[in-house]
């Protein structure tokens, strides 16, 4: 085999991603994945402010797919947002196919990252699928198994340990975007009052999301130390926990009301996101 073949195998892959981002049809498809998202986003919110001031309801991805299939035609929502989720996560791997970078080792960091938020929404439209045919999937159980499985094998307690720091860093992260406003990079807004509502809106909405993913992350380093998998769980036992400490459900309120905002910012994103 020629050197030149592999060169000219990675640059017809990068010619066919090419061709396939600029299908207008996939591109509104995958827009539509980010209003999806932001939805599900709007209606954890809504569950967490409901919680917060003591009503029922599971604050996570399922519960707020839950509550989707809950409505008339419900299922119907719940399919076209499974394949608007699909779309986006299929955008992505193809962003992360097209990155480049002014270093190998920076660009293979971006297609990790462009790449890893594919397989956050391929997991969602899993979700939102499953929940279209009837499933009620468990997120806390799930991680609560999935901790329990790793605690009991020879350096569980540490490798639980080292994905709750890594989760929680990724809330820090989250935190850090919104405040010094690095998503705008990632987006053409107008100018003027509306642009700057939109930014507001962000800010507020990376800085609860980062504080519910911190609170996770806090959750399984708790569950490690202790090695006790009981204490592990999701985004709806992170709010569980914190609506137990002082003034823990204003904060879980204000959460909730940053996460609508976040889900907010994401349909808006549909719009003035760079694709």
């Amino acid at each position: 085999m020629s050197s030149g073949a592999p060169s000219s195998a990675r640059a017809e892959v990068r010619h066919a991603a090419h061709r396939a981002e600029a299908n207008p049809a996939f591109e509104t498809l995958a827009r539509a994945g980010f209003a999806a998202d932001g939805i599900v986003h709007v209606l954890i919110g809504v569950l967490a402010i409901v919680v917060a001031f003591g009503g029922e309801g599971e604050t996570d991805q399922s519960g707020a797919l839950l509550t989707i299939a809950g409505a008339p035609l419900g299922f119907v929502v719940l399919w076209v947002a499974a394949l608007a989720l699909a779309a986006l996560g299929v955008w992505q791997l193809l962003d992360g196919i097209l990155v480049h970078r002014d270093s190998p080792s920076r660009t293979w960091g971006a297609r990790l990252i462009e790449w890893g938020k594919a397989a956050v929404f391929f997991a969602l439209a899993v979700v939102a699928a499953a929940v279209a045919v009837g499933a009620r999937p468990d997120l806390d159980g799930t991680v609560r198994d999935a901790s329990r499985g790793v605690l009991v094998v020879p350096g569980g307690p540490i490798v639980l340990g080292l994905v709750g720091v890594a989760i929680g860093a990724g809330g820090v992260g989250f935190a850090v975007i919104g405040l010094r406003r690095r998503f705008l990079r990632l987006l053409s807004l107008p100018s003027g009052r509306a642009g700057s509502i939109v930014t507001g809106i962000a800010v507020f909405g990376y800085v609860a999301k980062g504080l519910a993913l911190l609170a996770v992350g806090v959750l399984l380093v708790v569950a490690a130390v202790k090695v006790e998998p009981g204490d592990t769980g999701g985004p709806d036992a992170a709010l569980d926990g914190l609506i137990s400490l002082p003034l823990g459900p204003l904060l879980c309120g204000a959460i909730g009301a940053g996460l609508i905002a976040y889900g907010v910012f994401l349909v808006l994103s549909a719009r003035y996101r760079r694709l």
